[in-house]
């Protein structure tokens, strides 16, 4: 409002919720600490495209619908919708929701947070690049009216995360902070949601912690009083403390320690297959390379180097290695427990490291030659593991990686900055569950409002034409032919790698009841501690 402010995964597919019920000692039950293997990025919730923050942030923050533990929308600012046109969508917004400093949520907090996710430094917009306008009706109605039909529109505003006008402006956080270039906001170290907890303390690289909004609009079905978020980056430390009772969670189980938990009988685990897709990334745009003895030229923009460096790649060796045997091999660039993702795509090219080296030498590069590559050490499963294979394999036929490993804040701010040759990268087709999502968003031309995450800027117009299809197809299984369409192309151009799914692994003590989705999602509003 404009006041000023008051100081179970099944194994096929996309699955129900799996609970996760783990025990504890009754005179601690409210108290929940737990444990991920990085920090926040940010508490604004418009500056990041970072899964994990944005998954902390649906704790603080809420958006018109939200996705429950079996993927499936559901209300919640908005309590009822409807489609008036094939273009435009009246949502009836939810009365009596108010915010954390015990202001009122109206339809102006959504036309001022429309209007923020357009400020330059915000990455929320990429996400809504489909909407051309949002109107007020009146105080608790408001219209949302998009360029072309998009049937999946309620997907795409999952993360469309209300902030209080009056709040914003009265904090100098009226504009989105710019994370890739180290700007920050009066939303990047303090939050004013409506979401079922509050952040009362911020010390980033340290805690943050949190306590239920008194006021919550919904029905809560967790009984904690106070929660603390530690991000630790070391697996050992995060285990010790499990093990040792120093925290009560730990949402990022290294695959090494499974053993060692799941000896521990006052400590269960959970797996399953996540919806992200661990991949490599080249330079498709500049003409030569940041990091590479390649002088006047930029060997990747050539498919023939691409392939060689997929098939020199034994991914297979990759999941029974470095992965422990608990990742799935990928085909193609999006999970096939997304919904639209074509199943018949999801087979690799045969691992041939001899193809390889007849390619290199087609290509002009008999004896290989180097290049840099950007990975995170503490982002995804086993991740900087994953890169020193990579590198061991290429290096067998005269591709000689540079490895660059970086703490996830740090190779976040160069990837989004184009500070590489090649890179790791993982993307789960989140918010939306769907395929669409990382079409859009990881492989569709980037522009202000779309191909947010095409670091490497490929670019493809055929593509582009079945992207924009796709999303405006009314029937499924067209959409699906659309969809399929698009990732063969992609996957005959080899524009990026696809190298496997990584696995969710969480643990906790006994007594506490979590559920675990394929979204990889701590939804703390779910979490019971007995």
């Amino acid at each position: 409002m404009r006041h000023a402010p008051r100081h179970p995964l099944r194994m096929g597919g996309l699955a129900a919720a799996l609970g996760l019920a783990l025990g504890f000692a009754p005179a601690e039950a409210r108290n929940f600490t737990w444990a991920y293997n990085a920090d926040v990025l940010t508490l604004d919730p418009h500056s990041s495209n970072n899964t994990f923050t944005n998954t902390f942030l649906a704790n603080v923050y809420e958006a018109l619908v939200r996705h429950n533990d079996r993927i499936e929308i559901e209300p919640a600012l908005a309590e009822s919708w409807e489609r008036t046109s094939p273009t435009v969508w009246r949502f009836n917004l939810r009365r009596g929701v108010t915010f954390h400093n015990g202001e009122a949520f109206d339809a102006d907090d959504v036309l001022f947070t429309w209007a923020r996710v357009n400020t330059p430094g915000s990455m929320a917009r990429h996400l809504l690049g489909q909407i051309r306008e949002i109107r007020k009706l009146d105080s608790h109605t408001i219209e949302i009216e998009t360029h072309r039909p998009f049937p999946i529109l309620l997907a795409a505003i999952t993360q469309f995360y209300m902030m209080d006008e009056g709040w914003s402006r009265a904090n100098g956080a009226a504009e989105a902070a710019n994370l890739s270039g180290q700007v920050e906001s009066g939303a990047t170290r303090v939050a004013n949601g409506t979401g079922p907890f509050r952040v009362t303390e911020r010390r980033p690289d340290e805690r943050t912690v949190m306590e239920p909004h008194p006021r919550w609009w919904d029905r809560p079905a967790h009984n904690l009083t106070r929660v603390t978020f530690q991000p630790i980056r070391s697996a050992a430390t995060r285990t010790a403390s499990l093990l040792s009772g120093t925290i009560d969670a730990n949402v990022e189980v290294p695959l090494q320690d499974i053993p060692r938990l799941l000896q521990d009988p006052r400590v269960q685990v959970v797996e399953g297959p996540e919806l992200r897709t661990i991949y490599l990334g080249f330079d498709h745009e500049r003409d030569q390379l940041l990091y590479s003895d390649v002088q006047g030229r930029n060997p990747l923009k050539d498919r023939r180097v691409r392939e060689a460096i997929y098939r020199a790649i034994d991914v297979d060796s990759l999941v029974r290695g470095v992965m422990r045997g608990k990742a799935w091999p990928a085909g193609m660039m999006v999970s096939p427990f997304l919904a639209g993702a074509p199943q018949d795509l999801n087979e690799r090219l045969p691992f041939d490291p001899e193809a390889a080296r007849r390619l290199l030498a087609e290509a002009g590069y008999p004896n290989g030659f180097s290049v840099g590559i950007v990975c995170p050490n503490d982002r995804y499963v086993n991740d900087e593991r994953t890169c020193q294979a990579v590198a061991a394999m290429l290096a067998r036929i005269g591709v000689r990686l540079q490895l660059q490993s970086e703490p996830t804040a740090v190779w976040s701010r160069r990837t989004a900055n184009r500070d590489f040759s090649m890179f790791m990268l993982g993307h789960a087709g989140l918010p939306l569950a769907d395929s669409y999502s990382t079409l859009n968003e990881v492989l569709r031309t980037a522009t202000q409002t779309q191909g947010g995450l095409n670091y490497g800027r490929w670019s493809n117009a055929e593509f582009d034409a079945l992207v924009a299809q796709a999303a405006e197809a009314g029937d499924e299984p067209g959409r699906r032919r659309l969809i399929r369409d698009a990732l063969a192309i992609e996957r005959r151009e080899i524009a990026h790698v696809p190298l496997f799914q990584q696995p969710i692994a969480w643990a906790a003590r006994r007594g506490i009841d979590m559920r675990q989705g394929p979204d990889n999602r701590l939804r703390l509003w779910l979490v019971r501690v007995d």
